[in-house]
């Protein structure tokens, strides 16, 4: 039987509801800028103006909080990501969103090291999903034209990129320390 003919069809969220999720998303997004995604679930809860039965009844879990507040911003990542695939250099390209993805990571602390991890299937396609296989075609066009090497996967450059983040995201200068150390980092995968 497929999948879709045995998931029944949601219904609509009712109007209170919604905007209950919306205000704890908001209020997710503002604990997350100013303490990372290690944010207290509790204090979440408790700025959105909800209890922490309603916080979690539409988020089950850290992870479907994260995946909420950031899924936008991860869309804008994979859209670039398809835009450079047009780029006449393949190796760039890559370089180019490899750099946006570090920037973002570093930008929305603890982000990187959140949901550059495998995430709940419960939670359909994830940030990581996406994330994983934009790069995976940016990856897949500069090997064909021999710009990175062959044996480099998405997966060890995303934990490149996360580790990276995650190392500078609480300096002064983070941003411009991840951009230098990830371009040094984007020369050893280089074939030229």
């Amino acid at each position: 039987m497929p999948k879709d003919a045995a998931t029944p069809p949601r219904r609509p969220m009712r109007a209170d509801a919604r905007r209950n999720a919306e205000k704890i998303v908001a209020a997710a997004g503002a604990l997350i800028a100013e303490h990372g995604a290690d944010a207290s679930l509790e204090e979440v809860a408790r700025r959105a103006g909800v209890g922490s039965a309603t916080l979690h009844r539409h988020f089950p879990s850290r992870q479907a909080i994260l995946e909420a507040v950031f899924k936008d911003r991860v869309e804008a990542l994979c859209a670039k990501a398809d835009d450079l695939l047009a780029e006449p250099d393949p190796g760039q390209a890559l370089s180019t969103w490899l750099h946006a993805v570090g920037a973002h990571a570093v930008a929305n602390r603890g982000l990187g090291a959140s949901l550059m991890q495998d995430g709940d299937p419960a939670l359909g396609e994830t940030c990581h999903d996406m994330i994983t296989t934009a790069g995976d075609a940016l990856l897949a066009r500069a090997q064909a034209a021999d710009a990175v090497r062959a044996e480099i996967t998405i997966a060890q450059l995303l934990k490149l990129v996360g580790a990276i983040a995650l190392a500078t995201e609480r300096e002064v200068d983070g941003p411009a320390e991840a951009d230098l150390l990830l371009a040094i980092a984007i020369d050893g995968v280089r074939t030229r």
